[in-house]
């Protein structure tokens, strides 16, 4: 069947961060989606003239009374009758307390009918024990989570959300279910694990304040600014806590992603992908997922629809409690993006090896001085060079983006309790 007449028209509100230079934020998101099919409006939350990772940034953030008008333009000429709402990075809080009064809107005007509007809700808020927004933004995004059908948080993010210390699978299969019951958000995915061969995660949970439980921000958080770089895009190393035994991080080969759509009572349904773990760094890696689940969400939702049953005008695409974990339409979706995901990935640290090869051979060439300033200078130069080679330039791979490969190599399966072989019980 042709692509087209698998994804009807879908029209998506993107809110989240903008670049000149590269693909992450809204850059990444908007290309992504249109390349399959959606028309997507996009508010941009900054506009910076490059990702934070590059370690030096010019630009501009978005104001909450700024991102209101332009909705504000938007609804005044009738332009917001949106079938998806994406929200990301938000540089305050009363920048994500804008966005809840966007989604409340558009699910107002979408009127009584289910399934009409889906609200896919990426906190981007910190990882590997730190945060990179104001502190007073994490209850803004407690307050919101009611209101989103899909949330894409870390494991870091996901332990903020459920008030749960992630250490194994069994912890999280009970940070999902706090999700669902307490929030009864129906679908869940949390992005980026690293797990040990015997199902550990790496310690991700800061420590908290004596008495308060509140986060204590590293003094390096201004360092972490996430405007533009997706948590999932940022090396991962174990945090310092106590009794917390040391994880060997060349026994990870993998990044893991669990999700869950709740059954109507709230149960998690859980299924894993594991996808190898490339050795570069990528900036908007986690836009790229998100962008990417909404189209394949869709698909797999209308292609799961029978005459008896349309999933798509069932409330935020809730799957029968009777459909298994691994054969959720979220799963199948998951599969079709981690598959494109990871070809282009390949296919970008491949390029990327080959820019440095040269850009090295260059160097060494021209020379660069000698003493602690001029090999300063040296790597601070390299470091652009490598920020610049490693781009996921997505426009190259349009082919990628719509027709996966090695499908078969990112199926999901359901989460199992240790190797026990029997699905994890709460």
């Amino acid at each position: 069947m042709a692509f087209d007449t698998i994804i009807p028209d879908t029209r998506v509100l993107a809110i989240a961060s903008h670049v000149v230079h590269g693909y992450v934020g809204n850059k990444m998101a908007t290309f992504v989606m249109q390349s399959l099919g959606c028309d997507v409006s996009a508010i941009n939350t900054v506009h910076y003239s490059n990702h934070t990772a590059y370690k030096q940034v010019k630009g501009t953030k978005t104001s909450a009374a700024q991102i209101l008008e332009l909705y504000e333009g938007l609804r005044q000429s009738n332009l917001t009758n949106f079938d998806v709402l994406l929200t990301g990075y938000m540089p305050s809080a009363e920048a994500v307390q804008a966005i809840g009064t966007i989604g409340r809107d558009i699910k107002f005007n979408a009127g009584t009918k289910p399934g009409s509007f889906f609200w896919v809700l990426d906190p981007v808020m910190g990882d590997n024990g730190k945060l990179y927004i104001p502190e007073d933004e994490v209850p803004e995004y407690k307050a919101l989570l009611r209101e989103a059908d899909l949330i894409l948080p870390n494991q870091f993010e996901a332990e903020l959300l459920s008030d749960t210390p992630i250490t194994d699978l069994k912890s999280l299969a009970a940070a999902i279910q706090v999700l669902h019951t307490t929030y009864q958000i129906p679908h869940v995915i949390i992005t980026s694990l690293r797990l040990t061969p015997d199902n550990q995660t790496l310690p991700s949970r800061p420590v908290s304040k004596a008495g308060t439980g509140t986060h204590t921000p590293s003094d390096s958080q201004q360092h972490l600014d996430a405007a533009t770089s997706h948590p999932s895009a940022w090396p991962t190393k174990p945090s310092e806590a106590p009794n917390t035994p040391e994880i060997d991080l060349k026994d990870i080969e993998t990044l893991t992603i669990i999700g869950s759509t709740a059954t109507s009572d709230h149960k998690p349904r859980l299924f894993r992908i594991d996808t190898p773990q490339l050795p570069l760094f990528f900036s908007g890696t986690g836009d790229m997922f998100a962008a990417l689940t909404i189209p394949r969400l869709i698909e797999a939702v209308h292609a799961a629809s029978t005459p008896d049953l349309d999933l798509h005008a069932k409330t935020s695409w809730r799957s029968p409690d009777n459909v298994a974990a691994e054969d959720l339409p979220l799963a199948k979706a998951c599969q079709k993006v981690l598959a494109s995901m990871q070809a282009i990935l390949t296919k970008t640290t491949e390029t990327c090896d080959g820019k440095m090869a040269v850009y090295d051979a260059r160097a060494e060439k021209d020379g660069r001085g000698e003493g602690g300033e001029a090999e300063e200078e040296k790597g601070r130069k390299r470091h652009l060079a490598l920020m610049n080679a490693s781009e996921v330039t997505v426009p190259r791979y349009v082919r990628e983006l719509l027709d996966p490969p090695d499908l078969e190599r990112f199926r999901p399966r359901a989460v199992k309790d240790g190797d026990s072989g029997k699905k994890i019980s709460l």
